[in-house]
């Protein structure tokens, strides 16, 4: 399932992703669930903190899958 999800996920599309995983995330938050919320950003953070070694391992993936 993740090669086929990685072929079609664009940089806009991830970045939408992302948006609307923060705008839950503080709608979250603001109903009381600040543990939840917490785990969403840092989540997110660790995302972005191993960006480039996700981009490299989707790209790896989608040459073998071609």
């Amino acid at each position: 399932m993740l090669p086929a999800f990685a072929q079609h996920l664009s940089l806009p599309a991830a970045t939408a992703v992302v948006a609307g995983l923060e705008e839950v995330a503080l709608w979250i938050e603001a109903r009381g669930s600040v543990d939840t919320h917490d785990n969403i950003t840092t989540a997110l953070g660790t995302l972005d903190l191993n960006a480039d070694a996700i981009t490299t391992a989707i790209e790896k993936l989608r040459r073998n899958h071609q």
